[in-house]
């Protein structure tokens, strides 16, 4: 076990109410005698010792069930104390009070996950899992969790990491013996290994957009022209009247946002005002909204009237968006257009009336497969954001590499692959992740 701190720390992990279970956690070289004060008798290494705590003056405070883990066979990689007592708060801080008063200090947010990090019980990425299984918010989000928690989104990192080295193997051996007459950069053997470096890296970034999107949910925005139906196919998703809808033009005149789950995906949906040219002022700030939202989307529904040819006009608008647009061809059912899925070169079609409900399954159908939910292994992980610009740095300096490979410039290459191969492993913290540790563990809660 590492020696990072000696500090003993106590916290108040849980409380359930005055008539649930609390608990109070000890993390240090202090936790074994701050036990043994509070029980009155020795403890013994994971063994559950029923007793009546008592404080300094020999007054009891509660009757708790208190466990001993010696480390490093700990969560923290240290001595660790576990009281389970009454979830009352007063009586939990009386007790928290208590081993202040032993010598033990109150623990920063995330402080027993950090220590758990420091002394090589977790990596990075299963810290941070931590932090995403307490606040998953579906069950779908919590096993993605749970998987990265067990090492699952770490193992394929470290899949990459070990593909960069033999590549950087190849491009040093190049450096070492410039004389030889084989051309070790245009070899077929690094070319092949390069390659697969960057499918491996391109599939891990894929999923890892997936496990993100499972965690955060997916950012879709209702678009297109006044009257197309964009308020009741909001309405129709969520179930219920959220959004005014009239015959009337021009009757959303503000962001409007629903979030529903489908699937296990968190799904937020932002109804906007129809685009079209208007000199009135409060449809002009509506439409300027509505342009700003599109710009954030991970996803751009796309709302036409099938009745009427508006199409065009609405792909010149969405002309240089980022986000994957979905075109939802509404009031099939006054077009006489059967309710069927068509994809062309701008993206997939599907043809549904809002109003009546025909069609809406297959657009939510549609929803999940777009989030990467109806693929084989998707969410098999949780990511953050940090992972997935990580990720997409390691794919630019790879790419990079490659392109300097080709131009036999064997050191450049070399350089690139390194700064590929340190981006891949600043996920983990099997680089130096020494910048990342205060933000990442300053989002945790206390006794964590």
């Amino acid at each position: 076990m590492a020696e990072h701190s000696i500090d003993t720390i106590a916290a108040i992990a849980t409380a359930h109410g005055a008539a649930g279970v609390g608990i109070v956690r000890v993390s240090g070289p202090l936790a074994k005698p701050i036990g043994e004060a509070l029980a009155g008798q020795p403890l013994k290494a994971r063994h559950a010792l029923h007793a009546h705590l008592k404080d300094a003056e020999g007054d009891i405070l509660d009757d708790a069930v208190v466990l001993f883990f010696q480390g490093p066979n700990s969560y923290t990689g240290e001595d660790v104390l576990e009281l389970q007592a009454h979830g009352n708060p007063a009586l939990l801080n009386m007790l928290l009070k208590t081993c202040r008063q032993l010598g033990a200090r109150d623990a920063r947010p995330g402080e027993f996950t950090e220590r758990a990090f420091l002394n090589d019980k977790l990596d990075l990425a299963q810290a941070e899992a931590v932090a995403d299984l307490i606040s998953a918010q579906s069950e779908a989000a919590a096993r993605a969790a749970r998987r990265s928690l067990d090492g699952v989104f770490s193992a394929r990192c470290d899949a990459v990491s070990e593909q960069l080295v033999k590549a950087r193997i190849y491009i040093e051996a190049a450096l070492d013996f410039p004389d030889e007459e084989i051309d070790f950069l245009a070899a077929p053997q690094i070319q092949d290994l390069l390659q697969q470096c960057r499918d491996a890296l391109s599939q891990l970034r894929h999923e890892a957009e997936q496990g993100k999107r499972l965690m955060d949910g997916m950012h879709a925005v209702i678009v297109g022209a006044p009257n197309a139906g964009k308020s009741s196919l909001l309405n129709a998703l969520a179930g219920s009247d959220r959004a005014i809808v009239t015959d009337i033009a021009g009757t959303t005149r503000d962001v409007l946002r629903e979030t529903l789950q489908l699937d296990g995906l968190w799904l937020t949906l932002v109804d906007t005002a129809g685009l079209r040219d208007t000199q009135e002022t409060v449809e002009a700030e509506g439409i300027r909204r509505a342009r700003e939202e599109i710009g954030k989307a991970d996803l751009i529904l796309a709302v036409v009237d099938d009745s009427k040819n508006g199409a065009d006009d609405l792909l010149a608008e969405l002309q240089g968006t980022s986000g994957t647009v979905l075109w939802l061809h509404n009031k099939a059912d006054l077009s006489g257009h059967a309710m069927n899925r068509q994809t062309a070169d701008d993206g997939t079609h599907l043809w549904l009336s809002a109003k009546t409900g025909e069609g809406l399954p297959q657009v939510r159908a549609e929803l999940i497969r777009l989030a990467g939910f109806g693929e084989a292994g998707s969410g098999s992980f949780s990511a953050r954001t940090r992972h997935l610009e990580a990720l997409q740095l390691a794919e630019t300096h790879l790419l990079r590499g490659i392109a300097l490979c080709t131009q036999a410039q064997a050191e450049l290459a070399a350089e690139e692959l390194r700064l590929a191969h340190h981006a891949v492993g600043s996920i983990t913290g099997h680089m130096d992740a020494d910048a990342l540790l205060g933000r990442i563990f300053s989002s945790f809660c206390i006794g964590k």
